[in-house]
């Protein structure tokens, strides 16, 4: 299973970003090889508008089963991301990323 987390920096230790379209980066662990990728989406913190539905395909390309963020993905987003069977987590803002993965295995994050 691939896991996807918006995050503010590229190890387990660095926190969630609470935002989607606007996060720093993207942390996709695959549980199944045991592996954590980055994907730099720092160029969308500069864009005025459609850095959601962007940002929603480069995750998408990466075929994810779980998407784990602090408050969710925005209207534009969240539309681009529902043609993915794509479970959407939030309420993991204010944690790390090794905590958020640990909260979800517990049932302890808000499915959306």
């Amino acid at each position: 299973m691939k896991i996807t987390f918006t995050a503010k920096g590229t190890t387990w230790e660095d926190q969630i970003d609470p935002r989607f379209g606007r996060t720093d980066y993207f942390l996709i662990f695959d549980d199944e090889n045991d592996e954590l990728t980055v994907l730099d989406n720092r160029a969308q913190s500069q864009e005025e508008h459609g850095a959601g539905p962007r940002s929603a395909q480069k995750v998408l390309e990466q075929k994810p089963d779980v998407l784990i963020t602090g408050n969710g993905p925005g209207g534009n987003a969240s539309r681009a991301l529902e043609s993915a069977s794509l479970e959407i987590y939030t309420g993991a803002d204010g944690m790390s990323i090794k905590e958020a993965y640990e909260a979800y295995k517990t049932g302890d994050l808000n499915k959306i």
